[in-house]
C-alpha cells in the first residue's frame, strides 16, 4: 500500500501566562491508503487535537504546533501557505467535526453549506452545487432530501446535523479523511449505513481514514490498526485484531474491560463494569516517569523512568516498562 501520510515527532502545546500543557507530545503516525486506523483514549488525551494539527486548526493563540513533520503525499503540511492549505482541506483531506451544531454555520442553509465545498474545489455553478448537496444527503440516508437541503441546522435533528457534516466531508472524495466521533449521535440503523458508506469509499476510492471514537465496537469493525493514546502520546499501536486479542499496555487492558458485555456476570447478581481508577493527570503537572502510573495496576519503581516507545517482533508497539 502507498503511504499516505507520514508524522513524525509532532507537539502541540497549548500555552497561558504561567503554564504549557503538551497536547500532542512527540506522536509518530503513519497510514497508507486504503486503511483505517482507529485513534482510542478517554477524553482529553489528545485525539482530537491530533487531527487538527493535521488540518492545521490549532488556534493560535492559544494553541501552537512547535515541532514535528506531517507529511500528506509526499508534502509536509505544516510548511505550507495558509492558502495553499486552504486548497488541500476539504478537498484532499476533509473532517468530520465531533459537534455538528457548532461546526454548522446557523445563518446558512444546509444546500449553500455543502454546496460551498462543490463550489471552491469543483469549481460548480450555484445551481449544480445544490443538486450535489441534494445528493449527498440522499447517500448518508436523509429522507426528503430535496426538501431538507433547504433547511437551517437547527431545524434539524443532532443525528441529522451530523449526516450533513458527514456529507460535506465526503463530498470530494478525499484522500484522507479524519472521523471525529462520526456516529456518536446516530442510532444504530443509521450508525451502521454511515460505517458502510465510509468502508465503501475507502474500497471504491483508496481513502485512508483516521477513525477517533470511545466506541471500541466500532473500532474492532472498522480498524485495520489501532493506536491508543494517553496524555498525548501513543502508548500502543497494533493491528487491530492483535490489540484486541493480546493487548500489551495496561491501559489499553482497562479500556477492554471497562467495555460492557452481555455474558459478565451470574445468576441475579451481575458483576460491576470496571473502571480504570483515577482521572487523567493535568497536562500542565504531569508526573515524573510514565504518565500512566499514577492509576496502574502494575506499577513498579522502574515506572519513574519515562519509557519508549519499543517495536515487538510481531510488529506490536507498547510504551511500557512491564511489557
Amino acid at each position: 500500500m502507498n503511504q499516505l501520510l507520514h508524522i513524525r515527532g509532532l507537539r502541540t502545546v497549548f500555552s497561558s501566562n504561567d503554564s504549557e500543557a503538551v497536547a500532542v507530545d512527540n506522536l509518530d503516525l503513519n497510514l497508507h491508503a486504503g486503511e483505517t486506523l482507529g485513534l482510542v483514549g478517554e477524553s482529553g488525551c489528545g485525539k482530537s487535537v491530533t487531527a487538527l494539527s493535521i488540518m492545521r486548526l490549532i488556534p493560535s493563540p492559544p494553541g501552537e504546533i512547535a515541532a514535528g513533520k506531517v507529511e500528506f503525499d509526499g508534502v509536509d503540511l505544516l510548511s505550507l501557505s495558509p492558502a495553499d492549505m486552504r486548497k488541500i482541506r476539504g478537498n484532499d483531506i476533509s473532517m468530520i467535526f465531533q459537534e455538528p451544531m457548532t461546526s454548522l454555520n446557523p445563518v446558512f442553509k444546509v444546500e449553500d453549506q455543502i454546496g460551498e465545498v462543490f463550489r471552491v474545489h469543483r469549481d460548480m455553478n450555484k445551481s449544480d452545487a445544490a443538486q450535489a448537496a441534494v445528493d449527498m444527503l440522499r447517500k448518508v440516508g436523509i429522507s426528503s432530501p430535496e426538501r431538507r437541503a433547504r433547511d437551517y441546522p437547527h431545524q434539524m435533528s443532532g443525528g441529522m446535523r451530523q449526516r450533513v457534516m458527514i456529507a460535506m466531508a465526503l463530498a470530494c472524495d478525499p484522500k484522507l479523511m479524519l472521523a471525529d466521533e462520526p456516529t456518536t449521535a446516530l442510532d444504530v440503523t443509521i450508525q451502521a449505513q454511515i460505517l458502510d458508506l465510509m468502508n465503501d469509499i475507502k474500497t471504491t476510492k483508496g481513502t485512508g481514514i483516521i477513525l477517533i471514537t470511545h466506541d471500541l465496537g466500532v473500532v474492532a469493525e472498522m480498524a485495520d490498526r489501532v493506536a491508543v493514546m494517553y496524555t498525548g502520546m501513543i502508548v500502543e499501536e497494533a493491528s487491530a485484531k492483535e490489540l484486541f486479542s493480546d493487548p500489551r499496555h495496561p491501559y489499553t487492558r482497562g479500556l477492554l474491560r471497562s467495555i460492557p458485555r452481555i455474558d459478565r456476570g451470574s445468576g441475579r447478581k451481575s458483576e460491576r463494569l470496571y473502571v480504570i481508577p483515577g482521572l487523567v493527570p493535568d497536562l500542565r503537572n504531569l508526573p515524573v516517569g510514565c504518565t500512566f502510573q499514577e492509576r496502574c495496576p502494575e506499577v513498579d519503581e522502574v515506572c519513574k523512568e519515562p519509557p519508549t516507545l519499543e517495536e515487538k517482533p510481531s510488529g506490536h508497539l507498547v510504551r511500557c516498562w512491564m511489557r
